[in-house]
Parts: structure tokens; C-alpha cells; sequence
């Protein structure tokens, strides 16, 4: 029996009922008690297989949590709890690179986190977690695989760059970044890396395509970004996400 988990946001509200229905599995939910807060988690039972789904940005209200006011710890540790084989990150990013436009999604190789904000389990003694090689091979090659067959070109080494949010960055900023080896831009693969590092277990980081990053737009360099666009784009690639989830549950 393969136990999938999965941390998505943006464009993604609808991804259980996608997969449900899809698979035509049932569906339970969860709300799992840590010192940092209660997270809900979707259940889905296909067969011998447990997916769980958990929204990054859950509330208590109507509201959904700005990136910059996610408890990671909390995410980290309630998805933890359920002892999946792998965790999937999916993230919805700014692309600097021609050959990954809107729409497409590429897996993540590595970050470039700057934000100098600390987050980590162990805040009484030091735990010093490697993360040298950040993503599991075999489930980079599944989603490749899988991703391969359903768009024209599938980019496998994107280099993250994190961002704080809830601002979208300057022109500016993406060339600084740029420079520094980045491909895309994101306000949430950071930390959740951070922390999976710290519990060992399996991780792979799905990036979806969803803009053009600020001054990037091929032959409109002063395009705005418009977040309601960049849901509906990131929404577009739904299916996508349900094909390589599926493909994890053959794997594991």
C-alpha cells in the first residue's frame, strides 16, 4: 500500500474533487492537533493506496492564508503524522526561462533561498539536516515520465528561487535573481523544504508555470501580473497533477 502526500496551493482548491473523480475513490478529512495549530487534510482511499491532500493556505475563515503567514511547521508536521512514502510539493512559480511558459509544469533540482528566515523543528538544540540532494530521484523520473506524455516539453531542472510574498517582485529583483542561477520565482517551496529535510523523509517539488515573472514577458516587459490570472493558470494544470500523483501510487 503506497501513502502519497501531497502540499499544494494556489490554482489547486479543486484537486481533491479532481482526483475523486478521476479515480472514483472515497474521501474522508482529517484534522490533525500540533503545538503550532490544527491543520485539515483530505483523505482519498483508491484500492490499497492513501493519498493525503493538505491546502497550504487553510483557515479557519472564509480567508485563505497569505504565503507569508503560513505555519510551515505546522503543514510539515500534520503531513508528516500520516507516513507517507513520499511527499509531493506542488507550487505555483514565475518562469524567467523561455522554455518553460505559462502552463507547463517542470520539477524542481534545488533553491535559492535568501530570506534569512529561520524555520526548523529543533529550536532547543542545534540539528544540522544535509540537503545537498534535495528531491528523490525515482520520483523526479515518475513525474518526468509521466509529464512527458501529457506536454511538449517537460524542463527537470529548475532552480527555485524563494521569495516572501505577499508582493509579487520587481523587474529588478528577477534579474538579481536571474544572475544568481535562478529559473523561477515562488513564495513557498522554502520552507517546506527546509523542514521535510529535518524528518527524512522522500521529497519531490512539482513547479507549475503560472506566470511570466515581472519584466519577463516576451515582448511586453511592462505586463502587470495579475494574481486571479495566475490562479486560473495554475487551475489549468489540475489534470497534470493528477496524472503524476497516480503514477507516485505505482511507484511507491
Amino acid at each position: 500500500m503506497s501513502r502519497i502526500a501531497v502540499i499544494c496551493g494556489t490554482g489547486m482548491s479543486e484537486l481533491t474533487s479532481n482526483y475523486v473523480k478521476s479515480f472514483n475513490s472515497d474521501i474522508s478529512l482529517l484534522r490533525i492537533e500540533s503545538e503550532w495549530g490544527e491543520v485539515p487534510i483530505s483523505v482519498i482511499e483508491k484500492k490499497q493506496h492513501r493519498i493525503f491532500i493538505l491546502d497550504r493556505h487553510h483557515s479557519s475563515s472564509d480567508y485563505r492564508t497569505p504565503p507569508h503567514m503560513i505555519e510551515h511547521r505546522a503543514n510539515i508536521f500534520a503531513i508528516s503524522s500520516c507516513n507517507p512514502d513520499i511527499i509531493l510539493s506542488v507550487n505555483s512559480v514565475g518562469t524567467m526561462r523561455n522554455d518553460f511558459p505559462p502552463g507547463d509544469i517542470g520539477i524542481s533540482k534545488d533553491i535559492i533561498d535568501l530570506t534569512q528566515f529561520p524555520w526548523t523543528f529543533h529550536d532547543g538544540d542545534a540539528v544540522h539536516s544535509d540537503r545537498t540532494n534535495l528531491f528523490d530521484y525515482e520520483a523526479i523520473e515518475c513525474c518526468y515520465n509521466t509529464l512527458d506524455s501529457l506536454q511538449k516539453n517537460v524542463v527537470k531542472d529548475l532552480i527555485v528561487a524563494q521569495c516572501v510574498g505577499p508582493q509579487f517582485e520587481t523587474p529588478s529583483e528577477i534579474d538579481a535573481l536571474v544572475k544568481l542561477g535562478a529559473d523561477v520565482v515562488g513564495m513557498t517551496l522554502g520552507p517546506e523544504q527546509r523542514l521535510i529535510s529535518e524528518i527524512n523523509t522522500p521529497h519531490v517539488a512539482l513547479a507549475c508555470s503560472s506566470n511570466w515573472a515581472a519584466g519577463r514577458t516576451p515582448g511586453d516587459p511592462q505586463a502587470e501580473i495579475d494574481h486571479e490570472e495566475v490562479d486560473s493558470m495554475a487551475s489549468s494544470m489540475r489534470e497534470k497533477i493528477v496524472n503524476c500523483i497516480d503514477a507516485l501510487t505505482k511507484l511507491f
